[in-house]
């Protein structure tokens, strides 16, 4: 049986210069951090490589994805299903959004 995780890559500053991202996040709090939370089948240390190789890649997390953080979505982890995993995400970019962050949910 497949474990499932979700993942949090902290991005650089300069995706708030994007329109698109901007309109996503219109209560940003230009003095917190943004992020792009996804799940996925692999390791999320696999699955951000990944992302920053250009494989099945988010454009935003590729260009402006700094580091994993780990203190957001480890506690997670593992999780047992697509299904929730793919719920837990919308959640927690959600949650993290409710606190004034920037985020792009995958």
């Amino acid at each position: 049986m497949a474990k499932y995780s979700v993942y949090v890559i902290e991005l650089d500053p300069k995706i708030r210069q994007i329109q698109k991202f901007r309109n996503r996040n219109p209560r940003m709090n230009p003095l917190k951090a943004c992020f792009y939370v996804g799940s996925t089948w692999r390791s999320p240390d696999e699955r951000y490589d990944q992302h920053k190789q250009g494989y099945k890649s988010n454009n935003y997390a590729q260009k402006f994805g700094l580091r994993l953080r780990p203190d957001l979505f480890e506690s997670y982890n593992p999780i047992p299903s697509r299904k929730d995993a793919e719920e837990l995400e919308v959640y927690l970019a959600q949650r993290l959004r409710g606190k004034g962050h920037g985020v792009w949910q995958g």
